[in-house]
């Protein structure tokens, strides 16, 4: 997608502090951190979000929930991660590309917001 952010970053056009890759998935830290950890995961291939993953295979989709995986294990978040993803605007989705926010690094609330 041609003015989508982060295919913009998958195509290094913009940097990124990325700390995963494969032939399906990038990963990189968020600019805006929420948590000590906060890594957001894409599909290479441009999707909106979530309700488009349809329009994935099921190894592209499943990809990301293995790079979560071993992200998480090699950030030493052996003590517990959130994993979130928005979709659409009612619930708050900045970037039209599907992405999973990776959190962790300390004690959360039970509750968000």
């Amino acid at each position: 997608m041609e003015n989508c952010l982060f295919c913009k970053i998958l195509k290094g056009e913009i940097p990124s502090d990325k700390v995963y890759e494969d032939e399906n998935v990038l990963a990189f830290r968020d600019i805006a951190p929420q948590m000590p950890t906060h890594i957001l995961v894409i599909p290479k291939q441009h999707v909106s979000s979530l309700a488009e993953a349809d329009q994935l295979t099921d190894a592209q989709l499943a990809a990301c929930l293995r790079a979560i995986r071993e992200i998480a294990r090699k950030e030493n978040l052996a003590e517990g991660y959130r994993v979130i993803t928005n979709c659409g605007p009612h619930a708050c989705q900045s970037v039209p590309h599907l992405h999973f926010h990776l959190l962790g690094g300390s004690q959360m609330a039970e509750r968000m917001g």
